[in-house]
């Protein structure tokens, strides 16, 4: 349970659901119920294929560019923390989008998986496996479908300003994981180049 819980809490950051919740509600608002539907259920779909696909194949495409997990680490701090940032610094409006797409650009990517949860999934991968990793993502899928399912309830029971409070906490939340992401990448770069110098 620790280590689920470990792994669970990272991506639920990363995802940050009810962070999105008020872009989703300003993408969707003039659609009909069904729209809406079909859309969080695009978006879900989305958003699992690409973060699947990521787990499966992000070792592979990392030996073929000659990249560390620890350089990931890094350049993923560093993404996550001006992504932390510019959520913090600022509040995004959102723009009428065709419905007929809207649901994989811009909800399923980049909103509820993109460089944040891609970046955090490869590293839970390394801290505590496949099957944990996987368990972890999909039960915060399974959350995020829950919120927007339920997206006009949750916004009115936050309010506008509940919203954005809790999208700017779990903001912080993401740099803190973001500074830590740099310094672990730090002392694994380090670790290694002395490795290799010692053999």
């Amino acid at each position: 349970m620790k280590e689920f819980l470990l792994s669970f809490i990272p991506i639920f950051v990363a995802m940050d659901a009810i962070g999105v919740l008020p872009i989703f509600i300003g993408l969707t608002e003039y659609l009909k119920k069904r729209d809406k539907q079909k859309i969080i259920t695009q978006s879900i779909i989305t958003a699992f294929l690409i973060g699947i696909t990521f787990l499966f194949l992000g070792r592979l495409i990392f030996k073929i560019l000659g990249v560390l997990v620890s350089d990931f680490k890094i350049a993923g701090g560093l993404v996550l923390l001006a992504i932390s940032l510019r959520d913090i610094l600022q509040y995004e409006r959102s723009h009428r989008l065709p419905p007929d797409t809207m649901g994989a650009v811009p909800i399923g990517t980049p909103l509820v998986t993109g460089p944040a949860v891609l970046t955090t999934i490869i590293i839970l991968l390394d801290s505590y496996g496949m099957v944990l990793t996987i368990i972890s993502f999909v039960a915060n899928l399974v959350i995020t479908w829950v919120v927007f399912s339920y997206a006009a309830v949750i916004a009115n029971f936050l309010g506008k300003a509940g919203s954005k409070a809790v999208s700017k906490i779990a903001s912080l939340l993401l740099a803190a994981i973001a500074v830590m992401m740099m310094r672990k990448g730090l002392v694994d770069t380090i670790s290694y180049f002395l490795t290799q110098k010692g053999g």
